[in-house]
């Protein structure tokens, strides 16, 4: 996933349009060891760091990216390897992996096999990147049989096509494809195979988020951009019915606005809103539609600073990253009762740009994190923070 951007627009597209990339094979885990998260303000959980078998060392976005976590602690994500290839990764509880890659995946740079969501039972969706740099929906059930797949409507261009986010227990994917004309939509395709698309009533594209965007319901959430290029969120639910999210303290101008990024079964929403000074800030909508903000200690409140959450488990817990004063990224959960732990990777760097990252479908049931982070030399590293 790309470094974080300065507005919501910006940093759903930077997510939505990330390259998602693998033959299967197992091998042992490759960790720096276990050890115990050192920031002063978190409760010594322990973190083990990992990297997929394959993951390249260089700085230009190379290396472990996390997706995803199952309720037993099955982690999925990409790994970039050396030819800025990716390819897609599982590790196992037990530290093994295996990797695969969809039939049809370029091998050119920025193409390949990427997940963008996994389901209890292990399923995983995702887009592959062809030698023509088009991208295609795939699924991936727990047995390893790979079925590919493209919303009808999408275009045949250079980064346009199918993307799939994310797929629930009943086998429901929800993503979003981009057309002929590098417009923005959603589908949700059924678990008989038939697609729906949409869009909210007023969008100019419309976006959803790795992961977390569907719950068992079928209840889809994400962030669409009107005309004036300002964000709102909405929830679809499973009939198709489309409520729009303004959070009241969201900017209106170009690239502020509102973006919802996750539910969970109880029909709680998190996700972010920028201000009028371009700043980003947590909230979490009760199912009732009462909104509450919130913010990581120690984020920033310069342009494109702020807090991001990111991910919500059954329980309410949020779990995300904020970039602090120095533009330096760090990882934060949020407890059902409002208390915030904030913590970094062993290993992250301090640099701008660089630091801990918790993406969607980052939290499972049992309160455990995986994440991301850049090292000091820019290369990518997984993370496993223990469950409380």
């Amino acid at each position: 996933m790309k470094k974080q951007k300065q507005n919501t627009q910006s940093i759903i597209q930077a997510m939505a349009t990330r390259t998602a990339l693998l033959p299967v094979f197992a091998v042992s885990l490759a960790t720096s060891g276990f050890v115990l998260s050192a920031n002063a303000n978190e409760r010594k959980t322990a973190i083990i760091t990992f990297d997929a078998p394959g993951a390249g060392t260089g700085s230009t976005f190379q290396g472990t990216l996390v997706a995803g976590i199952t309720p037993a602690g099955v982690i999925t994500g990409g790994v970039i390897d050396a030819n800025q290839v990716e390819h897609t990764y599982l590790r196992f509880p037990d530290g093994t992996f295996t990797t695969f890659d969809a039939p049809g995946a370029g091998t050119g740079p920025f193409q390949g096999t990427g997940p963008n969501g996994i389901n209890p039972a292990g399923a995983i969706v995702g887009p592959y990147t062809d030698a023509s740099n088009v991208n295609h929906g795939f699924v991936r059930d727990a047995n390893g049989a790979i079925t590919a797949f493209d919303v009808p409507a999408a275009g045949t261009g250079p980064r346009q096509g199918t993307v799939p986010m994310g797929i629930n227990p009943a086998g429901v994917i929800a993503g979003q494809y981009t057309d002929a004309s590098n417009v923005f939509h959603g589908f949700v395709r059924h678990a008989n195979g038939t697609i729906t698309t949409f869009d909210p009533p007023g969008a100019q594209g419309t976006f959803l988020v790795d992961g977390g965007c569907i719950n068992p319901a079928g209840v889809i959430v994400g962030q669409y951009v009107d005309a004036s290029n300002v964000s709102h969120g909405f929830v679809r639910d499973a009939n198709g019915a489309i409520t729009t999210i303004d959070v009241p303290a969201a900017g209106t101008g170009t690239g502020q606005g509102t973006a919802a990024f996750g539910i969970n079964p109880a029909g709680v929403i998190e996700g972010l809103y920028t201000d009028a000074s371009n700043v980003n800030h947590g909230f979490m909508r009760a199912k009732n539609g009462t909104i509450t903000t919130f913010d990581a200690p120690g984020a920033g409140t310069g342009t494109g600073q702020g807090t991001i959450p990111l991910s919500i488990n059954p329980q309410g817990a949020i779990a995300g990253s904020y970039t602090d004063a120095s533009n330096v990224n760090h990882s934060f959960v949020r407890a059902k009762n409002g208390t915030i732990t904030t913590f970094d990777a062993p290993g992250a760097g301090t640099g701008t740009g660089q630091g801990s990252f918790v993406f969607s479908e980052a939290i499972n049931n049992a309160g455990a994190i995986a994440g991301s982070y850049f090292d000091s030399s820019n290369v990518l590293h997984g993370f496993l923070r223990g469950g409380e």
